[in-house]
């Protein structure tokens, strides 16, 4: 995977990194393409601590059924 810097597409970078951007109007992707390296990088990182609480938080999700949890 590319890394935020000058001349990396920040669409691309967000992209490669799993971001789903398909459903995005004009004017989101505009703002998308204006976010700063900084920016970029810190989606990024969300990203990656997101991906890797993933399985804990599904394993902690259960089953409810009527107010109840299983």
């Amino acid at each position: 995977m590319n890394t935020p810097g000058p001349g990396n597409d920040p669409v691309t970078l967000l992209e490669e990194a799993g971001f789903s951007l398909d459903a995005l109007n004009e004017e989101q992707r505009d703002v998308i393409t204006s976010l700063s390296e900084e920016e970029v990088r810190l989606l990024l990182s969300l990203k990656e601590r997101f991906d890797v609480t993933e399985p804990e938080v599904q394993a902690h999700s259960g089953i409810y059924a009527g107010g109840s949890m299983f």
